[in-house]
């Protein structure tokens, strides 16, 4: 994936609000997807001081917590998808600790994407990790796009 293609990508992402009901909303239709596909995930909604909705699907392992925690510290540090930050990084030869950052807490790999609210910018982060870390990515994307889809529909108040 290209960084252009990827930047244009999260443009679309923005939300006319977020919440915790917004969170759950999310968080259950990314376990109905990941549980359909078979998918042995952890996925992990969080703001910068809380966890809103964590859950680990059978198959995922306790790295997939580690992975989760990095990629959303990446993702809400950058304000921009973790596998965007990773493509920008490969693209110019640098890395994270190019910023100061250790591997120990931080991962510019995919899955982490930052939830932005229209006239608010980011509130939150959205992670899946038990992937490669495109399908990682895909994922969460896709996650966000339905709730868009549902935020932004006729009710917005319908069901969230």
């Amino acid at each position: 994936m290209e960084a252009e293609d990827l930047a244009a990508e999260y443009e679309t992402l923005v939300l006319p609000r977020f919440d915790e009901w917004a969170a759950l909303t999310l968080g259950f239709g990314l376990v109905e997807t990941a549980r359909a596909a078979g998918a042995p995930v952890v996925i992990d909604i969080r703001t910068a001081d809380r966890v809103l909705f964590h859950v680990a699907l059978p198959g995922a392992t306790p790295l997939n917590d580690l992975w989760v925690a990095r990629k959303a510290a990446t993702a809400l540090l950058f304000q921009k998808p973790s596998l965007l930050v990773g493509v920008e990084h490969r693209a110019k030869g640098g890395t994270l600790a190019d910023h100061g950052l250790s591997l120990a807490t931080h991962a510019d790999h995919g899955g982490a994407v930052p939830v932005r609210v229209a006239g608010t910018g980011v509130v939150a982060c959205v992670t899946v990790s038990g992937l490669p870390q495109v399908e990682d990515h895909r994922m969460a994307v896709e996650g966000l796009r339905s709730l868009k889809t549902r935020l932004d529909g006729p009710d917005p108040q319908a069901g969230v």
